[in-house]
């Protein structure tokens, strides 16, 4: 996004946290309607039942909404609502005593044997294959799945997914190759013995 286009849309954010904070009628529908396709795919990917998926997005936008008059705007709201996403979803996760990555094993695995010359667009470019693609996603570890759905489909770069995540810039992209990785890994066994 070039700079005007970052303060026309920081601009928007201001406008938009203002009018919730001074309870516009329809503001907070909007800020909701804005963000719940970012917080329904963090969410999904990483707890993958729709039920829960369901509960938990709202409980983003309860804490959203209750926590608004801190935001500090030192990044885009939606950013801002991702993290909370993120956030909420992880718990849910710990509680449920459920991984967000696989433990290392002894080793290199032979996934990390595999270049990375994966280009996922190309791949997802037939319908078969788009759902033998959404298959192994669904397969990845719940921090992978959340971070190939921030990067190559909500299409946020490196920095931003950090920020959601809150992890740092080298591990998003460590665990981007990895899930890059695995996803070409699976393709090709697929292509190897079609069904």
């Amino acid at each position: 996004m070039s700079e005007g286009g970052d303060n026309e849309a920081r601009a928007d954010d201001r406008a938009l946290v203002a009018a919730v904070l001074a309870r516009r009628p329809g503001a907070f529908e909007t800020l909701v309607s804005r963000n719940q396709k970012l917080v329904w795919h963090l969410v999904y990917r990483i707890v993958q039942q729709p039920e829960d998926t369901r509960e938990l997005a709202q409980e983003v936008f309860l804490q959203v909404h209750r926590g608004l008059g801190q935001f500090r705007f030192e990044s885009a709201l939606s950013t801002w609502i991702g993290r909370i996403a993120f956030s909420v979803a992880s718990r849910h996760m710990q509680r449920r005593r459920l991984p967000m990555v696989e433990p290392d094993e002894d080793g290199p695995s032979p996934l990390e044997q595999v270049g990375d010359g994966f280009d996922l667009a190309e791949a997802v470019a037939d319908a078969d294959l788009m759902r033998r693609m959404h298959e192994a996603i669904e397969a990845l570890p719940p921090l992978q799945r959340t971070l190939i759905t921030l990067y190559h489909m909500e299409e946020l770069g490196i920095a931003e997914v950090a920020r959601i995540t809150d992890l740092p810039e080298g591990t998003v992209k460590n665990y981007l190759f990895r899930a890059r990785l695995r996803l070409r890994w699976h393709l090709e066994s697929l292509e190897a013995c079609p069904s």
